[in-house]
């Protein structure tokens, strides 16, 4: 059977079906000889408990030959077991189905989950906690069908589990409620009626009840239903309140829980109502020294951070340290978190000379310089430079952040999507605009670069990444160092600017005529240009041109009046 749940609730689940089976293999070896030992035992002999007797004997039947696990003859010896009134005897069946729980590899029959249900309502504790143990095991492994279950009517012995007061009994409880959430079938039926229990679970003071409780309340955030009511329901503050908790996993699963709700822009209003006392959580729950936790925060944040009185908050708390380190992580989905939530951040002017003064940038040029980036961080990366030097005209800090290498390093990835290409152009000829930058990089480039931007220039699957590329090697200062470089490909220059000539768009010609203005001093480009035809099309552009300019001259439209405006 597929799975419904996330990456993260997969493997929690698949750890604890794992932390099942060590369970199982401590009482595992001795379960043959409780069969045979009670079978042999002579309170069995008479009449009243021969039929017992035969049922324990089917039992044994069906651990030593596993073929008839399934069969009619053990179904009746189950279900007889499970009905009857003595504890032991349904303890043992609970037991059998532990142990068929823990082996079974295929869809457990309908039928057989018709004593699972009597055991369930077992007036005896015991009994009750070990068939939610196995049900707990039968839903991790998918060998139930979840709609099987809630329309046999399980759910209401096991939200009665709840008020047991025992925290083994509550946990297997909370479990199962969990998974049986992602049901559509009955979902409200089981919002209505277990989230204030699960509310006043997450407050136990019991560790694993707790945990538990955390992770059952994640479950129901996963659909826009289940959200709202338990917003409705008061969920908001436990949650808030169980990011203080000591225990990591509860921060994890209350974090995410958090998320699921931020990402709906309707419960902002009553996330916010907590005041800064959320924002604080998180802001500390980022600096966490577990990073998955951090990294959620990271998220959840994020998505609260459209609201610029968070953002106030945020800069209030520094929270450019914890982000910074998040950016040191080895997590490229981590990375992406922080650099999503800086994105946010720097694009408000107001906290761009605070993101620049704690060393923002030079964070994100060593970023650059790591072979960990990838298109997305690099994208993201470009953003907020673009960002940040827009707001704060600052050219020694872009100088000392190695972010301008950084961009040129990372032209030559081949891995590189266009789009990716089209961030780190633009944001490269932004930087080229200021006369300082423009003379570090005239100096600092290499072969293989101004080639890279010679090549991004002359390909026509993507326009816009064409001139920009073209416009970077335009604003280029021609130094004697730069022309070395740039003139071994002045055949391939002269192909991209015929292009751009030819174009209709006029910022490509203007691009085209004002670069071939600037080239034509350097008697290597002239000698490539002159009798071609880049020059012929050159000399026709100046004809249409001409010919356009008599021709309106001879138009001479008339003077506006006096008050007229010009259309």
């Amino acid at each position: 059977m597929a799975s419904d749940h996330c990456d993260s609730c997969s493997r929690l689940l698949r750890d604890f079906a794992e932390r099942l089976r060590r369970v199982w293999g401590e009482f595992e070896y001795k379960l043959n000889e409780v069969f045979r030992g009670v079978v042999q035992c002579t309170c069995f002999g008479n009449a009243p408990e021969r039929g017992t007797a035969q049922d324990l004997s089917s039992l044994q039947l069906m651990y030593d030959d596993k073929s008839q696990v399934f069969n009619q003859r053990s179904l009746q010896a189950l279900n007889r077991l499970a009905a009857s009134q003595n504890a032991d005897l349904q303890m043992t069946a609970a037991i059998y189905y532990s142990h068929i729980s823990h082996h079974l590899n295929s869809p457990l029959p309908d039928a057989f989950l018709v004593p699972v249900m009597a055991l369930l309502l077992s007036p005896d504790l015991d009994v009750q906690k070990t068939t939610s143990f196995t049900l707990v095991n039968l839903l991790v492994k998918n060998n139930v069908c979840k709609e099987s279950v809630i329309e046999m009517g399980m759910l209401v012995p096991l939200l009665e589990l709840f008020q047991s007061g025992d925290p083994t009994a509550q946990c297997h409880s909370c479990a199962c409620v969990a998974m049986l959430a992602s049901s559509e079938l009955r979902r409200d039926a089981i919002l209505v009626d277990g989230i204030i229990p699960l509310l006043a679970l997450a407050k136990s003071y019991d560790p694993a009840v707790q945990q538990n409780a955390a992770w059952a309340l994640l479950h129901l955030t996963q659909s826009d239903c289940s959200r709202r009511i338990l917003c409705q329901a008061g969920a908001i503050p436990v949650l808030v309140l169980l990011l203080q908790c000591s225990n990591s996993e509860v921060q994890f699963y209350s974090c995410t829980a958090l998320c699921n709700i931020a990402a709906i822009q309707e419960h902002h209003p009553e996330l916010l109502s907590i005041g800064a006392h959320l924002s604080k959580s998180l802001l500390t729950l980022m600096s966490s020294s577990v990073q998955k936790n951090s990294a959620q925060a990271c998220r959840c944040l994020q998505s609260l951070s459209k609201n610029v009185w968070v953002q106030e908050q945020l800069m209030d708390c520094s929270c450019v340290l914890p982000l910074k380190a998040l950016l040191k992580s080895l997590n490229a989905a981590w990375i992406e978190s922080a650099l999503t939530l800086m994105c946010t951040l720097s694009a408000h002017p107001p906290n761009c000379d605070i993101l620049i003064n704690e060393g923002l940038l030079r964070e994100i040029g060593q970023l650059l310089h790591h072979p960990r980036s990838n298109s997305v961080l690099i994208s993201l990366s470009c953003k907020i430079i673009t960002d940040l030097c827009g707001a704060c005209m600052d050219e020694q800090a872009v100088t000392e952040s190695l972010c301008l290498s950084g961009l040129l390093r990372v032209l030559l990835s081949p891995s590189l999507s266009d789009e990716t290409l089209l961030h780190v152009t633009l944001c490269l000829h932004h930087l080229m605009t200021w006369d300082g930058l423009r003379t570090q990089l005239s100096s600092s480039v290499i072969p293989e670069q101004v080639w890279r931007l010679v090549e991004l220039s002359g390909q026509m699957r993507n326009s816009q990444l064409s001139y920009n590329s073209a416009a970077i090697i335009h604003m280029f200062k021609l130094t004697e160092d730069f022309l070395l470089l740039l003139r071994p490909h002045y055949g391939a220059v002269s192909k991209y600017l015929l292009l751009f000539l030819k174009t209709r768009d006029v910022k490509f010609q203007q691009l085209g005529i004002s670069t071939i203005v600037k080239l034509k001093n350097d008697g290597e480009f002239s000698t490539v240009m002159t009798n071609g035809e880049l020059e012929a099309r050159l000399w026709n552009i100046h004809e249409q041109t001409e010919e356009m300019r008599q021709l309106l001259q001879m138009i001479q439209p008339p003077s506006p009046s006096p008050g007229q405006p010009f259309h």
